[in-house]
């Protein structure tokens, strides 16, 4: 899917060093629930059924790729996917700490939007975003999306205790 300056792509093979060093960041772990490392051949095992479609997987990762020099800055994903109450959870990670703040998130979420209530017919979107993390709050209201609900001390940080914010998206 080619959106503005950027594209959205199917895993490849060539993705794994990539995914193995974003999955394995630390930094990035309060923002997936992660609390333990993936191995390669876990990670390579998740590349090799990557070509199972979203129907078969309840989720879909793509690549975000700058249009101009393809280079890879960070990924958008779908998940918990339910196709008979048509809706799903988004995620986005620009992992290029350069390539933040120049708009290609917001090109990658308006991309992915279109085709999740035109291809795949979704009636909603929804995503949890740290009380911290207004960067994130904005990028998602900027996109329509608005805060539905608040988990109270959702997650355990080595600070203490962050809410969660609920936003959602519903097609109109």
């Amino acid at each position: 899917m080619k959106c503005e300056k950027i594209k959205l792509r199917a895993l490849e093979p060539e993705d794994l060093e990539l995914l193995y060093e974003w999955e394995n960041n630390n930094s990035y772990w309060v923002f997936s629930n992660t609390v333990t490392p993936f191995s390669k051949y876990t990670l390579k095992r998740y590349l090799e059924n990557s070509h199972k479609n979203i129907f078969e997987t309840g989720q879909l990762r793509l690549m975000i790729e700058l249009a101009s020099d393809k280079k890879t800055i960070g990924t958008i994903d779908l998940f918990d996917f339910d196709p008979f109450h048509k809706r799903a959870g988004l995620g986005i990670l620009i992992a290029d700490d350069a390539e933040r703040r120049k708009g290609y998130a917001s090109m990658a979420l308006k991309c992915l939007i279109d085709y999740c209530f035109t291809t795949l017919q979704l009636h909603q979107l929804y995503c949890n975003i740290l009380a911290n993390n207004c960067e994130s709050m904005d990028l998602f209201k900027k996109q329509g999306f608005v805060q539905s609900g608040v988990k109270k001390e959702w997650i355990k940080t080595s600070e203490g205790y962050l809410d969660e914010y609920m936003f959602q998206l519903i097609d109109q």
